[in-house]
């Protein structure tokens, strides 16, 4: 458990710096891939939209950076998922719910003794890829002699 006394002060800073990313050139797709806010949003709230543990936001916001240099540097993708979902759309001034088709794909990366993975989401055939979250996996001594796990299975919606 970390303390997290300072917590709205993190969660400042690292909007802040979510905010300068705004997009970055991904290699393994040659698109932009755009940090926007409905990204930094998932890191604070599950898809069920209640809140994150705070914990679990603060290490989140810690490996943006990380998030950022991997999607720079990444020549594939690892994990790939396609599903259909239901939005709530506007269409001629009316809110109706439309199904599209959501895609996924996990990049996973070892950086500075850290496995992490990047989630890119897009939503519809024609819709902008864009960063949706960044999940810890293990990390590893200076040394690499133990790994300390994190089972870190479950729906990419959520994770």
């Amino acid at each position: 458990m970390q303390d997290t006394s300072n917590y709205d002060k993190i969660r400042q800073d690292a909007e802040n710096f979510y905010k300068k990313i705004g997009k970055v050139l991904c290699p393994v797709f040659n698109e932009l891939i755009y940090f926007n806010a409905e990204g930094f949003n998932h890191l604070v709230y599950k898809s069920s939209h209640s809140e994150r543990d705070k914990n679990v936001q603060i290490a989140k916001f810690k490996m943006l950076a990380r998030a950022k240099e991997l999607v720079a540097k990444t020549t594939t993708y690892q994990e790939y998922d396609e599903s259909i979902k239901e939005f709530e759309v506007k269409k001629f001034k009316k809110k109706i719910r439309e199904s599209k088709r959501v895609r996924y794909w996990g990049i996973i990366a070892i950086m500075n003794g850290w496995k992490i993975k990047v989630i890119i989401r897009q939503i519809g055939d024609n819709g902008l890829k864009h960063f949706w979250s960044i999940i810890p996996n293990w990390t590893t001594n200076q040394y690499r002699d133990i790994k300390l796990f994190s089972s870190m299975k479950g729906n990419p919606d959520e994770d």
